[in-house]
């Protein structure tokens, strides 16, 4: 299927690893532009050298999103290089263990400035492109907000806030025909998630502890499992879907547990 997304601008933040990367590729290979922005310049390039490598097309700006003069510079970056902005994935952000009985409200602040205050910036500030082109908004979101997970408030309340946001703006923005979705995570695989199964006793076997888990194949998301969901509600493929929150997780969250061991 034809996504019709050739030349589309479209901003991935946390573009340059993990589930950012993986969007990033996808959206290339179905020739739009994304613009990687992430804190790490050397990162976002190699990030855009591969995608060039491959045949695609891609940009970079670095910025730290949890600045919020940060979040106003790379969209005016963005619309300097190339005058416009058709989509925006909110993807960057970090589960960072600040919790309730050990975290602090300092803690919890900038917290929430890492993981959703810059989703509510960089949507506001590209809004007036977005209205133009008749854009289209994806926010990547988390099981923690349904589930909750232990010792994760902040990263919690803020995917609660991200699947609010969701809602909220597809809402808001009927009237400028700009749809707004989220993909929500559960189990995936990325090189953070393996950086941090490797620092827990007997790492291997908690990994199939968790795939046992997971009903569908028993087996984690992969990354461009994510993005291909991404990608098509970035598109006009999608054309009526908006204010949903997707779940792309092999059924970890809603299908019964009992079934993974079927």
């Amino acid at each position: 299927m034809d996504l019709q997304l050739q030349d589309k601008v479209i901003i991935v933040t946390g573009g340059a690893k993990g589930i950012g990367e993986g969007i990033a590729q996808v959206l290339a290979k179905e020739g739009a532009i994304p613009v990687i922005i992430g804190r790490n310049a050397a990162d976002n390039q190699q990030a855009v050298a591969a995608i060039e490598a491959a045949g695609g097309q891609a940009w970079q700006v670095a910025a730290e999103l949890a600045e919020p003069d940060a979040c106003a510079a790379a969209v005016q970056a963005v619309v300097a290089q190339f005058g416009r902005i058709d989509g925006l994935v909110n993807n960057a952000g970090v589960n960072d263990g600040v919790g309730l009985e050990n975290g602090d409200y300092a803690g919890f602040m900038a917290s929430l400035h890492r993981n959703v205050v810059h989703y509510y910036l960089m949507a506001h500030h590209a809004l007036p492109e977005l209205k133009k082109a008749k854009g289209a908004i994806v926010n990547i979101t988390s099981k923690t907000a349904e589930t909750g997970q232990g010792n994760t408030s902040a990263y919690a309340a803020a995917n609660g806030g991200r699947n609010a946001l969701t809602r909220e703006w597809a809402v808001e923005l009927l009237k400028y025909g700009i749809r707004v979705n989220a993909v929500m995570v559960a189990e995936c695989w990325t090189p953070a998630y393996e950086t941090w199964i490797k620092t827990l006793p007997n790492p291997e076997e908690k990994l199939r502890e968790i795939t046992s888990k997971i009903p569908l194949e028993n087996r984690m998301t992969t990354a461009e499992e994510i993005a291909n969901t991404t990608a098509f509600l970035l598109s006009s493929r999608s054309s009526h879907t908006t204010g949903q929150i997707l779940h792309i997780d092999g059924g970890y969250v809603h299908l019964d547990r009992a079934l993974a061991n079927a």
